[in-house]
């Protein structure tokens, strides 16, 4: 039998898909003890996510009202239910985002994620690390640490990323050889440069770390805390280098966040990308009300490679985009 006639196995392991149900069967069951339900949302939708560092599959139909996207996350869909009063809810949901295919992408991928009306982000913090250490807990070797973003710099670029001028944080790139593309005067790609090729690789090995406090301008859809300086109420999830979780103290404010999407449909122009519809739909559930919440995505499939300790996303999913 040649390679491509074996094209048709599945990526992964039938061991390695049988720790994988376990895990998810784990997942389940911890948010069905704290009474947290479990929903669906469309994966195709009338509008998307305008975040210049992602991109939406469109959708195209020979009846325009068929037209769509599919979703990148199920974090809008979601709100509405919270603004509806749902209550605590959690989804296990497939994704999808175009031009991401590598060791650790998949153009489709599984996505964790849920949102605790009244809880702050340091509970969330607690919860998320209570799911993950259990989940982890064969493959970490040390204790969970925290540390503000301004701390991880500190430690793995060796400067305050909120006091460095643009000019200082070009120069440790150039004296650390980070590369990438970017504007010269774009503060935050300096940073995300510096965070992607110096600090996320610096942190402790063997633990789940939490990075949080990032800069306001890196909020998205969380609320800013402010101080001096402000800061964006969000945390990462980091194991061994490799982000696992994104979580927010989650914006309510519906004027605000179509300010920042409009600011993000602006940079999409003039980098020349597509600037697909906003989801006006989310928009008016904000407007109506969300509760205060905090809310957190976990990369399923990323999770389960720590667990089995697989190296490559392709060894834990039962058919990559290539075998599909």
């Amino acid at each position: 039998m040649t390679d491509k006639d074996a094209s048709w196995r599945p990526s992964a392991s039938l061991h390695t898909l049988q720790q994988r149900a376990r895990i998810l069967a784990a997942i389940r069951a911890f948010f069905n003890a704290r009474g947290v339900m479990e929903v669906e949302t469309p994966a195709l939708s009338h509008g998307a996510t305008v975040d210049p560092h992602i991109e939406s599959f469109r959708v195209a139909s020979s009846d325009t009202r068929h037209t769509g996207y599919l979703h990148t996350s199920p974090e809008f869909a979601m709100k509405r239910l919270l603004a509806a009063g749902s209550g605590a809810i959690y989804q296990l949901a497939k994704v999808f985002r175009a031009g991401e295919e590598g060791r650790r992408h998949q153009p489709e991928f599984t996505l964790l994620e849920w949102y605790r009306p009244g809880f702050g982000l340091t509970k969330l913090m607690d919860e998320v690390e209570a799911l993950l250490q259990g989940i982890l807990h064969e493959a970490l070797t040390a204790t969970a640490k925290r540390f503000s973003y301004r701390e991880a710099f500190l430690l793995g670029a060796g400067m305050d990323p909120f006091t460095a001028s643009v000019d200082e944080l070009m120069a440790r790139c150039a004296e650390l050889q980070v590369h990438g593309l970017g504007a010269a005067d774009d503060r935050d790609v300096w940073l995300d440069l510096l965070m992607a090729g110096i600090v996320e690789p610096a942190l402790p090995k063997g633990c789940l770390v939490i990075v949080y406090d990032y800069p306001a301008s890196q909020a998205a859809l969380a609320r800013v805390r402010r101080g001096n300086p402000d800061v964006a109420e969000r945390f990462e999830v980091f194991v061994n280098g490799m982000e696992l979780a994104n979580g927010f103290y989650e914006l309510r404010d519906s004027t605000e966040q179509r300010r920042r999407f409009e600011a993000d449909l602006t940079l999409r122009r003039l980098r020349g990308q597509t600037t697909p519809p906003l989801d006006e739909h989310l928009l008016q559930a904000l407007v109506s009300g969300l509760p205060d919440c905090a809310g957190v995505a976990v990369g399923v499939d990323r999770l389960v490679m720590l667990a089995v300790g697989a190296d490559h996303i392709e060894d834990v999913v039962s058919f990559t985009f290539a075998r599909a």
